[in-house]
């Protein structure tokens, strides 16, 4: 196993962080990483707001629901779909921007979001930076939009917060790998024997860190997705111009 491989199999969510700022070669470095990453058909449609104001993050920590690592750290960086950039450049040739009205845009636009997401956690953990991803900033876009300045066009897909650990998080198991990797078709019927496998293993392990309000994964997955956890999502997107009627 090469030292890459190494670094990305040794993922954790970190949650607690010191105070201490990020020299500026460093996030600059980590920031030019994810603008370099492939994007769909060339068209760059992510930009990053870096947010190192106190408040602003302290704001930020709010509108995800309470997450005071997001305060704590020295670095938020709103990961934000924009396919406003692209609107700009298609005026400039005389022509207008129709995507935003397709299911496509959201599916290409936030795939690029994931690519440039993962390229920032490796390139930050490549310096000594812990991460954890914030989806949280989606509970409440519309903050987001006004806090960030988001022209039409643009959504804040998703979060990640950047700085020096201070009590190092535990890696937490995945489901048997027969549940994620399926040679030639899906094998469906390899599921609920890995879910069965992974509830014991991860009530295991919630009992190893002292969590007793931790669940199974299908408890804990049952909780999460038996409603639309994030209802403002639709209306707010609709709103900045993604209408989806295609």
């Amino acid at each position: 196993m090469n030292e890459t491989v190494r670094l990305i199999q040794a993922h954790r969510s970190e949650r607690s962080y010191k105070s201490d700022p990020i020299p500026d070669e460093i996030l600059d470095s980590i920031i030019e990483s994810a603008h370099l990453a492939p994007t769909s058909i060339n068209t760059q449609q992510i930009s990053i707001v870096v947010v190192k104001d106190a408040a602003h993050r302290q704001r930020i920590a709010e509108i995800a629901g309470g997450q005071p690592w997001i305060a704590k750290a020295p670095v938020f960086l709103a990961i934000v779909a924009d396919l406003y950039k692209t609107s700009v450049g298609m005026k400039k040739v005389g022509a207008t921007q129709q995507l935003q009205h397709s299911l496509e845009a959201v599916i290409s636009a936030t795939t690029d979001v994931g690519i440039a997401l993962g390229t920032i956690m490796i390139a930050a953990r490549s310096y000594g930076l812990g991460i954890v991803p914030i989806g949280g900033i989606r509970r409440n876009p519309e903050q987001m939009v006004e806090l960030l300045g988001l022209p039409e066009y643009t959504f804040p897909v998703a979060g990640v917060v950047l700085g020096y650990v201070d009590d190092p998080a535990t890696q937490k198991p995945r489901l048997p790998i027969e549940s994620f990797r399926h040679e030639e078709r899906y094998h469906a019927e390899n599921l609920l024997p890995a879910i069965d496998a992974y509830d014991k293993t991860l009530v295991e392990y919630w009992k190893s860190i002292s969590r007793s309000d931790g669940l199974p994964w299908s408890e804990n997955t049952a909780h999460a997705y038996k409603t639309v956890y994030f209802p403002k999502v639709k209306p707010v997107a609709a709103a900045q111009g993604f209408t989806c009627e295609d």
